[in-house]
């Protein structure tokens, strides 16, 4: 993964850089980790459970992991689901988790 390959994804790196004291390689450390963390997975299996609760819990520290690293294709939509749980909205969050692990997976693929 780069920081060309972030920018280009849509990753606003100048900001996440700048959380980082400008340090690429602690910058794309965090990022990496940010991949491997088991936030993802905490996060669908309360969605699949239907426990709001714990689903807002999940997507309200992917958000503040999103947001710190600049990650906005990510942070958007995880930010749009944790407004709505946080509303305790009862509703299908299957398009939108859809939306998550799609940005997910495309920001996996830039290890490659």
């Amino acid at each position: 993964m780069t920081i060309e390959k972030l920018e280009q994804w849509g990753a606003d790196t100048k900001n996440g850089l700048a959380r980082c004291l400008n340090n690429e390689d602690f910058y794309l450390k965090m990022v990496d980790m940010a991949l491997n963390g088991d936030g993802f997975e905490k996060l669908g299996a309360a969605l699949e459970k239907k426990d709001l609760k714990a689903a807002f819990e999940a997507a309200h520290a992917l958000k503040g992991v999103m947001a710190n690293l600049a990650l906005t294709p990510l942070q958007e939509p995880v930010s749009q689901m944790t407004e709505l749980l946080r509303a305790g909205t009862d509703m299908d969050y299957t398009p939108l988790y859809e939306e998550v692990m799609a940005r997910y997976s495309e920001l996996k693929s830039l290890r490659d």
